[in-house]
């Protein structure tokens, strides 16, 4: 590798862990990507000219002498993160370190089309971006609840949204003037959970995410994602659970996300287009209503059994160290007590699930969000000098 090369990918590496720790010192820097103290204080001097990250001296004193400054990501770079859904078009300005800086939902009473998805989406980051003058908008990235191909953000199937075979990373990449990638919802909120939250230092993991158009999955194997031959494993809404249950999206029936799915939940709530957060406070609260929370709980509890009934055949398949539950998922194991929580799991093998432990996402309606920018950021990350010599900006 020349020395071009070999600087290109140290500085990719040290913003990456700055990155993904939302901050570190130069001493962090060093035992981590074995380089000697200058050459760190280089590259670290490089991200800082060219406004990737700032040094600062408050790290925490540990031992004598004075502390290692602390290299903390800047917050005026950010990527643009959306996430289409039935009734909504959901738009964040997403900063190194996973920090949404500003968010927007686009509430709608019909199903968008790609078409209006790009021009809706174009516009509200024109705006987020003009709301927010100190940022530089430098690329996009789109979790969409549907088969995407990955090297080029190409839609194959979003049955809930109607998209077949339309192209939607390369309209929204000229409509916005700047890089734009695509991939499936559940992959997405996997990697976020993965990199910032309920999944942080887990080998094995498994990731359902629950959504207004289905059921969708992530695995994550030996620390790294699962994605299969082409991009589309993990479709765990569509483990097929009772042959005479009500038709799928799909088209077969007796899917996972037929059986288990989101609108139920809101209906039982009384709410409109609520957000994962608001939904999850609200049917907590209508489970504890002992006088009017019957429907409610009786919804929670047809819905957990079906659940149980697929994680049982994933552990057994998979054998994961962690669950992670997002979306209605993580509101159902929110509403759940003791005896439900336990039911998931005791009908899989005992071997298989004895080491297995549930948790509901921990970025909760910003896992999507969190997600779509991490797909933005890579190839940011990889070439951070190169990104920002011509960079595209959104601005009004």
């Amino acid at each position: 590798m020349d020395a071009g090369a070999l600087r290109r990918r140290n500085l990719s590496a040290v913003l990456d862990l700055v990155h993904r720790h939302g901050g570190v010192t130069r001493a962090d820097l060093t035992r981590a990507l074995g380089l000697n103290r200058s050459t760190i204080g280089d590259l670290v001097a490089v991200l800082v000219e060219h406004g990737w990250v700032d040094e600062r001296d408050d790290a925490p004193r540990s031992g004598v002498g004075r502390p290692s400054p602390r290299v903390a990501p800047s917050d005026t770079r950010v990527v643009a993160a959306v996430n289409p859904e039935l009734d909504v078009v959901d738009v964040a300005l997403v900063s190194l370190g996973g920090q949404i800086v500003a968010r927007r939902r686009v509430d709608l009473d019909h199903v968008p089309t790609v078409a209006e998805t790009v021009t809706l989406t174009s516009h509200t980051v024109r705006e987020l971006a003009a709301d927010n003058p100190g940022v530089e908008v430098l690329a996009a990235g789109v979790a969409v609840p549907g088969l995407v191909r990955g090297r080029d953000g190409h839609v194959r199937l979003a049955p809930h949204l109607g998209w077949r075979e339309e192209p939607l990373a390369a309209p929204l990449s000229v409509a916005l003037g700047m890089p734009v990638a695509a991939s499936n919802d559940a992959h997405l909120g996997c990697r976020a959970e993965q990199t910032f939250g309920a999944g942080v230092g887990t080998g094995t993991m498994l990731y359902l995410n629950g959504g207004p158009s289905g059921i969708g999955g992530g695995l994550v194997v030996d620390g790294r994602p699962m994605d299969g031959t082409a991009g589309y494993a993990g479709e765990l809404g569509h483990l097929g659970l009772d042959p005479e249950g009500p038709a799928c999206a799909c088209g077969a029936r007796g899917c996972l996300e037929a059986l288990a799915p989101r609108d139920a939940l809101v209906q039982a709530v009384g709410l409109e287009h609520p957000d994962d957060d608001a939904l999850e406070a609200a049917l907590v609260a209508a489970v504890a209503d002992e006088v009017g929370g019957d429907a409610a709980r009786a919804e929670v509890a047809r819905q957990l059994r079906w659940l149980g009934i697929a994680l049982r055949g994933a552990i057994n398949l998979l054998n994961p160290e962690r669950i992670v539950l997002g979306g209605h998922l993580a509101a159902l194991w929110r509403c759940a007590d003791e005896s439900q929580r336990a039911s998931l799991i005791a009908d899989a093998l005992p071997a298989s699930a004895a080491e297995v432990t549930i948790e509901p996402a921990a970025l909760g309606s910003q896992r999507l969000l969190i997600g779509a920018a991490e797909l933005a950021w890579d190839g940011l990350i990889a070439a951070p000098i190169d990104a920002v010599q011509g960079a595209a900006v959104a601005t009004a």
